[in-house]
């Protein structure tokens, strides 16, 4: 089980950040809300269904003429939050399009009714002479959901913060806890209908994505015909045209396939789980500066550790004193091997620790 790092202080405290909420809201004119199928859907999700879904998936991104471009992985766990229970998902793309490395990858604590805690995403496109990196941080904090994101296009950043009241985000689905839906909804290979939730668009607007059925069809995996079951997600968006995802699903819930329509890049599931298991998935590359828990807790102990050498310092301050004076004689003698002067100079101190006293080795 992973323990989550405490909420961060937030920035979102400040008149302006108040009057932003205001002024989105206005903007966004009658208050979205959730279907009333999407609400039933999540309140009777069962504990069992969830342990169906702890599992990881590993496919590869492929263009429209086979040519693999890169990897994309989802795993799902048990964890706890701030000593809460709940689903830890780690959604992760890698790849490179016209030789240019480009990312995405998605952090994301859920509560076991798809109810999103904190989420961390990032995306980027590293071009020559030119990158584009996204950066979007959600928290549940005093009753609100708080989202900074910072883009940055070049050497230009832009910064925003805003907050909704958690009142108005009721069947709220992230591009984290998009993914856990989706594998409910498959291993129950039924979406009700008129299933429409809210998200956020890239300007950070409140909008409707919904969840259809596509229906059943035959898919190659590998060697095999699978029958695969299918679902169309609509991303609607305030400032742009709504954007779809199909994705198609093994029984078991593990993805085949999934692309954007329109695109003409696809990933593809290329070896049935099974097969996978018994030669071992292969690893993805560890990233950890961009794994949300794993580096707060870098910075947690690096903190620890300062905390705990500068007050060994301050206990022993004869310490700086012989640390100045070594440095001090080095500089003055400016000494070719450093080693043999290091031992020339501390040779005295190891005359004056008291010497160990000898072992005797018993007779037989």
């Amino acid at each position: 089980m992973m323990e989550a790092p405490l909420e961060t202080p937030l920035e979102d405290e400040t008149p302006a950040g108040a009057l932003a909420d205001i002024e989105r809201l206005l903007d966004q004119g009658e208050k979205l809300k959730s279907s009333d199928e999407a609400i039933t859907f999540m309140s009777s999700i069962e504990p069992a269904e969830l342990l169906k879904c702890v599992f990881p998936d590993s496919l590869v991104t492929l263009s429209e003429g086979g040519r693999v471009l890169g990897q994309f992985s989802v795993t799902v766990e048990f964890a706890r939050r701030v000593q809460q229970p709940c689903m830890l998902l780690h959604a992760q793309s890698q790849g490179a399009i016209d030789d240019s490395p480009c990312g995405t990858t998605v952090t994301a604590y859920i509560t076991t009714d798809l109810e999103v805690l904190e989420e961390d995403y990032h995306e980027y496109v590293k071009l020559k002479g030119h990158s584009l990196d996204k950066r979007c941080h959600i928290v549940q904090h005093n009753g609100r959901m708080v989202i900074n994101k910072v883009t940055t296009v070049g050497e230009e950043t832009a910064k925003e913060t805003i907050s909704y009241p958690m009142s108005v985000l009721r069947g709220l689905v992230t591009e984290g806890s998009n993914f856990l839906l989706m594998r409910l909804i498959a291993l129950r290979k039924k979406a009700p209908e008129h299933m429409t939730f809210l998200s956020f668009d890239q300007g950070l607007h409140i909008i409707h994505t919904t969840f259809s059925e596509l229906g059943l069809k035959q898919l190659e995996v590998g060697d095999k015909t699978m029958e695969v079951f299918g679902l169309e997600r609509i991303v609607h968006s305030v400032e742009d045209s709504p954007t779809t995802w199909q994705c198609y699903f093994l029984a078991d819930g593990h993805l085949a396939s999934r692309v954007q329509v329109g695109s003409p890049i696809t990933t593809r599931l290329q070896q049935l789980p099974s097969q996978l298991e018994k030669v071992g998935f292969e690893k993805i590359p560890l990233v950890w500066e961009e794994d949300m828990q794993m580096h707060s807790e870098f910075l947690d102990r690096k903190e620890e550790l300062k905390a705990d050498h500068a007050s060994y310092l301050r206990q022993h301050p004869d310490i700086r004193a012989l640390i100045s004076d070594f440095l001090q004689f080095l500089l003055l003698r400016k000494p070719d091997d450093v080693f043999v002067a290091a031992r020339e100079y501390f040779l005295p101190f190891a005359s004056r620790r008291p010497p160990e006293p000898s072992l005797k080795v018993p007779s037989l």
